[in-house]
């Protein structure tokens, strides 16, 4: 069964107490107990499914969640399957569980994931975190630069009270971050909520109030983003939720509209940690023009300034290796983060669809259809020699590129393409040859593969005329 890696979602396999469990599909929220809210997984293209985008982070903050607050979670198995065949999936699976068949052992393991693969990996990232904080705050101590706040401003009684001392801090290297007005990791914390002292989870930032006085922000952890509620008068839309669910980032810059009516232009992101949702001032953000020794074309530096996520390849590692991610602004990281898709295997390449295409104008919707990867047509196209030609055009996401075709590539399966317009396409727009047209200098009309009588004689001059340049 081959899977379409452009879209996944998760089916969620829960042992029942009669031994026979039941397999529905995930939604990527979580129920009072900690447990994974699910749907039936019968339903095509339901929009409750989780949706698992190649370059998001959608599986490491599902699991992280999971593993933090389910209290049982041996008692659930994990599957990723292709979201368009996740009905006959989810039945097979169901059959190989409930009646143990060992010939279905090997696909259950080919979709089967862990979640402790995908803890293990958050905990990295997190730790990666810290020793960028670490890198920084040495090069800080060795360009001898001041924090912005100082630590005799710091109330350490207050903090005190939390559990937490300066010298915890120090050993998480996290002080000098919070010094720069930026955020702890998570920190066992203690709570006082009615009279009642509780032991939990949360991340601390220093913040100056209007009367500039120091306070400590407590980050406490959420059980899932609050993406229902209004973000400063702002109500999500269904694309907006989901794109924040499945990325971490909205993906483009948000106008919040202030309590005086003036619009604030803002990045928004979902701290990982915590499942709050973060704005950052659009403006607080610069985009370089080197990262990592690449530099960045304008197109790319255009889209990073949007909160769109591109792809940077053969970025140089301290270590001197190439590598490639995508990069996107992240309001929580308060600049730019590297997002990498298992060391950007199978990687989705951003397409940006144009508006026209061999001189010609695509309607509205022609370019919905490319964007959804359905197959156009278009009639009257100018290949680079002035030749008109027709094609089927279809988005390619492997090599993220439009492919041209003579016939419908979706329903020309039992024919046999006639590949003369890419013939054409190839002498006249590429400059490429084969035998037979590598020395015609004429373009080709639509449908040539060959030359014809006129550019056969043209052909048969050039090569006499190069027979008589040789000397014995």
């Amino acid at each position: 069964m081959d899977k379409d890696l452009t879209s996944e979602t998760l089916l969620v396999a829960e042992e029942k107490e009669q031994g026979k469990p039941v397999v529905k599909a995930a939604t990527g929220k979580f129920n009072k107990d900690g447990t994974p809210q699910t749907v039936s997984a019968r339903e095509k293209s339901n929009p409750d499914f989780l949706r698992i985008d190649r370059h998001g982070n959608a599986l490491e903050n599902f699991f992280s969640n999971f593993m933090r607050q389910c209290k049982n979670p041996t008692q659930f198995s994990f599957f990723k399957v292709p979201i368009n065949s996740v009905s006959e999936m989810s039945i097979v699976i169901g059959d190989i569980l409930k009646n143990g068949y060992e010939s279905g052992k090997e696909l259950l393991d080919e979709y089967r994931v862990k979640p402790e693969d995908y803890s293990k990996r958050q905990n990295k990232e997190q730790q990666t975190e810290e020793q960028t904080r670490e890198n920084k705050t040495s090069q800080t101590n060795r360009d001898k630069k001041p924090t912005a706040i100082s630590e005799n401003e710091v109330d350490w009684d207050s903090l005190q009270k939390l559990g937490v001392s300066k010298e915890m801090l120090q050993k998480r290297k996290c002080l000098d971050t919070m010094l720069n007005y930026g955020k702890s990791p998570l920190l066992p914390v203690k709570m006082d909520l009615d009279g009642i002292s509780v032991d939990t989870q949360a991340r601390l930032a220093f913040r100056k109030g209007e009367d500039d006085k120091l306070t400590v922000a407590v980050h406490g952890v959420r059980q899932q983003p609050e993406l229902d509620k209004p973000f400063y008068s702002h109500q999500f839309t269904d694309e907006e939720k989901k794109a924040l669910l499945e990325t971490g980032n909205l993906g483009k810059v948000l106008d919040l509209k202030k309590s005086d009516g003036s619009i604030l232009p803002v990045y928004v992101s979902i701290d990982k940690l915590t499942n709050e949702i973060v704005a950052l001032r659009a403006d607080k953000i610069n985009i370089p023009d080197e990262i990592k020794g690449v530099r960045l074309n304008e197109r790319q530096k255009q889209e990073l300034q949007e909160g769109k996520a591109v792809l940077v390849e053969n970025m140089t590692a301290r270590s001197g290796k190439e590598f490639s991610a995508y990069l996107q602004v992240n309001a929580e990281k308060r600049g730019l983060e590297f997002i990498f898709n298992n060391q950007v295997q199978n990687q989705q390449i951003n397409l940006r669809i144009p508006k026209k295409l061999g001189g010609v104008s695509l309607t509205e919707k022609q370019q919905a259809d490319l964007k959804a990867e359905r197959t156009i047509y278009v009639q009257g196209l100018t290949d680079k020699k002035g030749e008109k030609y027709n094609a089927y055009i279809k988005v390619n996401p492997e090599k993220g590129k439009l492919d041209f075709f003579k016939w419908n590539p979706d329903k020309a399966q039992e024919k046999t393409p006639d590949n003369a317009h890419k013939t054409q396409e190839a002498v006249n727009s590429q400059g490429k040859t084969n035998e037979a047209t590598k020395n015609v200098q004429e373009p080709l009309k639509p449908g040539q593969t060959r030359p014809n009588e006129k550019q056969q004689g043209e052909e048969a001059k050039q090569q006499k005329s190069k027979a008589k340049g040789l000397k014995v």
